[in-house]
């Protein structure tokens, strides 16, 4: 039995208390929100996040980060993205050297372009960090659905510890060196299921989504190669499997704010209808940026962007990648 406590008690991190609670570890689930520590605490479950999923009596639910970082053998950070750094700089004084911290947000900060267990390590130097990933929506974890993920840290004896805290019959882990990778398709496929969600919007088929999916991971692999990630990696969960899984569920927020872009709800009007961190969104620049950085063709995220922040329609936007200059597939 492991010491396992949890920053942040939204969806993510509520699905995996729970599913590292029936693992037999000693859970705590921390907040900064008191209403939502007191509303936990009383009603045993995230009525708004993850509506019918149990949090056992077991389980801790706290706002006391020092008490929560006293001594567990494994810290998980699962605030959305934009609230990493914030987070992560409040920890610091009580990590002791050498902690574990498991980021399980998927984004790049924009100003920096920074992923986010660089951002942890910048914040708190002590730590040893590492980062799960994959297809894996909170409402299925929650629920015991099956679901593969992968766990990746510097260290492959990390990684391994790591992959016997979170296996279960219903939760298999694979583990990998490639941090870069695993982060990169975590975040960047938000951007690619925006542009699906969109697409359904726009009342689109199969064929379209099949498109955006398959030229999206080319996208994202370009630029992950480039930038010293595993060309591997962006076709394993991390990578592929993550991206068809938010392009395609009912579960997807960033899928579902796509989708109300698509019906011509404005960026700030779709953020507020999905009432959770659309992560694409915070994601889209910081990709356009690094697109730009490394040299790196993305024409789906210039196009998301562009619908983003400048105001271009949506059906414009999807002319436009189809009216591009004629291309080769694979170049010999």
């Amino acid at each position: 039995m492991a010491e396992i406590s949890i920053m942040g008690a939204g969806s993510w991190g509520t699905a995996l208390a729970v599913l590292l609670e029936k693992n037999g570890h000693k859970v705590t689930i921390w907040s900064c929100i008191e209403d939502e520590v007191a509303m936990l605490n009383e009603k045993r479950q995230h009525e708004s996040k993850l509506p019918g999923v149990v949090i056992p009596d077991d389980i801790t639910i706290t706002s006391d980060m020092e008490g929560c970082l006293e001594r567990p053998d494994v810290c998980i950070l699962a605030v959305p993205s934009p609230f990493t750094r914030n987070t992560a700089r409040s920890m610091k004084s009580f990590v002791k050297p050498g902690q574990k911290i498991v980021n399980v947000a998927k984004g790049i900060e924009e100003n920096t372009l920074m992923t986010l267990c660089d951002i942890i390590k910048e914040e708190i130097p002590q730590a040893e960090v590492s980062v799960l990933s994959g297809p894996s929506h909170a409402e299925e974890v929650g629920r015991f659905i099956p679901t593969t993920c992968v766990v990746s840290s510097k260290d492959l004896k990390t990684a391994g510890y790591l992959q016997e805290i979170f296996m279960s019959p219903v939760f298999r882990v694979y583990t990998t060196t490639d941090m870069l990778g695993v982060e990169l398709g975590g975040s960047l496929k938000n951007v690619i299921a925006l542009a699906a969600g969109t697409a359904d919007g726009l009342g689109y088929g199969d064929n379209t989504k099949a498109a955006l999916i398959t030229r999206g991971i080319a996208e994202i692999s370009r630029l992950g190669t480039k930038m010293g990630a595993r060309l591997e990696t962006f076709y394993g969960l991390s990578g592929i499997g993550d991206l068809i899984v938010t392009c395609a569920s009912v579960h997807s927020r960033n899928r579902k704010a796509g989708y109300l872009l698509g019906k011509g709800y404005t960026m700030d009007e779709a953020m507020k209808e999905v009432k959770m961190v659309v992560e694409g969104v915070y994601s889209a620049k910081a990709a356009a940026q690094l697109s730009e950085k490394y040299n790196v063709e993305m024409p789906i995220v210039a196009e998301v962007n562009k619908v983003l922040f400048q105001g271009k329609s949506a059906d414009e936007a999807v002319r436009d990648l189809m009216l591009r200059d004629k291309k080769v597939e694979s170049p010999m």
